[in-house]
């Protein structure tokens, strides 16, 4: 008696395999951009934060000392009482002494202003480090260029 070998195999053959790695290469190329930029997302949400609690902190050192450091005075005015000594300084005002943005460069300050018609510059030179730039280079700004160019 004879038994019937089968013949019959089970398993993936070669064009199977290709179109399932085809498939994943696809999904790669859609998927990994947006993985890849995600911490640097993070980081220019995590600067505007701070550049808000930044700006929360200059509003009430100039309510208690009547205007805001100058650029002289700088940051640092937000954390020890500046020279000369303003008479209604109440600070600190900020419970962090390291000013720095998310790519360990100081925010750059600047009262009076050139571009903000609000009183002063508050910005990060975002992930570049460098003025300008696109996108995840862009700084950082409390104002607005449209309101700037006007």
């Amino acid at each position: 008696m004879l038994t019937k070998i089968k013949t019959e195999q089970s398993g993936l053959t070669l064009i199977e395999l290709t179109i399932v790695i085809v498939i994943l290469g696809i999904l790669a190329t859609f998927i990994a951009p947006r993985i890849i930029n995600a911490p640097q997302k993070a980081r220019v949400s995590k600067a505007r934060v701070e550049l808000a609690n930044i700006q929360m902190a200059l509003e009430l050192y100039a309510i208690d000392v009547g205007n805001y450091p100058t650029t002289e005075q700088g940051l640092n005015a937000l954390w020890q009482m500046p020279t000369p000594n303003p008479q209604n300084w109440e600070g600190p005002y900020l419970k962090d002494r390291a000013l720095l943005d998310p790519w360990n460069n100081a925010y750059v300050y600047r009262y009076p202003s050139t571009y903000n018609q609000d009183g002063y510059e508050l910005y990060s030179y975002g992930k570049d480090g460098k003025l300008g730039g696109e996108e995840l280079d862009a700084d950082i700004t409390n104002w607005s260029e449209a309101a700037a160019s006007n």
